[in-house]
């Protein structure tokens, strides 16, 4: 379906605006509140210190998601926070079963990663930037 895929970058801009404004109301509390996000931490078995670790990824990796600026870093890094989510906090791999507690971090980490394989699109400040080696790679074809 040709109407479809030219839908991609707007799904692309869809996508990375919806996991970027999560991402941003989630870890902007973590660093307002950092004393309880602290404690919070540390109730999870993380070090402290993993409150503001995650805090500024959760904040700056989403607004770096909504502009598409180094998308693929920010998404790779965001989905392995989920991961670690998934693996200590939401118990997934000890109570499979229990979708009801890990469905929302399992949604982020997913959406997180196929912007990591599948990058921005066009809409986006790395299209601008980088245009994903693709026109400044181009050699001119030699004649015969």
């Amino acid at each position: 379906m040709s109407i479809l895929e030219k839908l991609k970058p707007l799904a692309l801009l869809v996508m990375r605006f919806a996991l970027g404004v999560i991402f941003i109301f989630h870890g902007y509390p973590k660093l307002i509140h950092i004393r309880e996000s602290m404690q919070a931490f540390i109730h999870m078995g993380f070090p402290s210190y993993f409150a503001y670790i995650a805090g500024i990824l959760e904040v700056f990796g989403g607004a770096m998601l909504i502009v598409g600026l180094f998308t693929r870093v920010a998404a790779l890094l965001l989905a392995c926070e989920m991961g670690v989510a998934l693996w200590r906090v939401h118990m997934l791999f000890s109570r499979p079963m229990a979708v009801d507690s890990y469905q929302f971090p399992l949604s982020l980490a997913a959406g997180a990663f196929v912007l990591a394989a599948v990058g921005a699109g066009l809409i986006s400040i790395d299209q601008a930037i980088f245009r994903d080696g693709k026109k400044s790679s181009r050699k001119p074809k030699e004649r015969d």
